[in-house]
């Protein structure tokens, strides 16, 4: 909720992290956490088979390309990122229009009644239930390959400890610093992402249009 605002000028903005969670709890209830939580319920499972199936399936492309391992495991990253982000699009743009009304989590509407409502009124296209789709795919494929990437590489280097609490912890503690590293990396796109599927700051004027042209629009904006 909070990445959606739009900018210092928004006058529904928030002031803080802190300012976002009390407002929405005094607003919008306990429930107001979890307006959205449906889509992403619904695409977590085939998000998950879709990410990690076609990692397999480009790593084994790229095994017949001679890469570094390296490279292979960061190029079988952001393959598995973009061929994910095409399948989860549709849900994300139907969780931030949820997340965006701000009325009682009792008087929105359903997630399927959302999504026919953008179907109906802007159609299946960049517009409509697949807007912001280039954020989507940057937001997803450098997440992937950064973490894909990052977690065999260091994986590989660490040696592997007998000790199967020592070895737990191991590899907790790489998947850790991989997530950490891809979330800073791709957090650009993801708040582009959802300045676009987000409401715009004028009624009937869109000034989040393009992926690149939202971030540089908030990059002169917010710094």
């Amino acid at each position: 909720r909070f990445q959606i605002q739009r900018g210092k000028t928004d006058p529904t903005g928030y002031k803080s992290l802190g300012d976002c969670f009390r407002t929405i709890l005094q607003r919008e209830g306990l429930l107001g956490f979890y307006k959205g939580i449906f889509p992403p319920i619904l695409a977590e499972t085939p998000k998950r088979a879709v990410k990690f199936f076609t990692f397999e399936q480009y790593k084994k492309l790229l095994g017949y390309a001679s890469l570094p391992p390296g490279l292979a495991f960061a190029i079988a990253g952001l393959g598995s990122g973009l061929t994910e982000a095409v399948v989860v699009n549709p849900f994300e743009v139907v969780k931030v229009t949820l997340q965006t009304n701000r009325n009682a989590f009792t008087e929105q509407p359903s997630s399927f009644v959302q999504a026919r409502q953008i179907i109906k009124t802007d159609g299946l296209g960049f517009q409509g239930l697949n807007k912001g789709l280039t954020a989507t795919l940057g937001r997803h494929g450098v997440f992937n390959m950064v973490y894909f990437g990052f977690y065999f590489n260091v994986k590989n280097i660490l040696p592997v400890n007998k000790d199967p609490n020592l070895e737990f912890l191991r590899k907790f503690g790489i998947g850790l610093v991989s997530g950490t590293i891809a979330s800073i990396i791709n957090i650009p796109f993801d708040v582009a992402k959802s300045r676009i599927q987000g409401p715009q700051p004028v009624p009937g004027e869109i000034k989040y249009r393009t992926c690149f042209k939202t971030m540089a629009t908030v990059y002169k904006e917010e710094g």
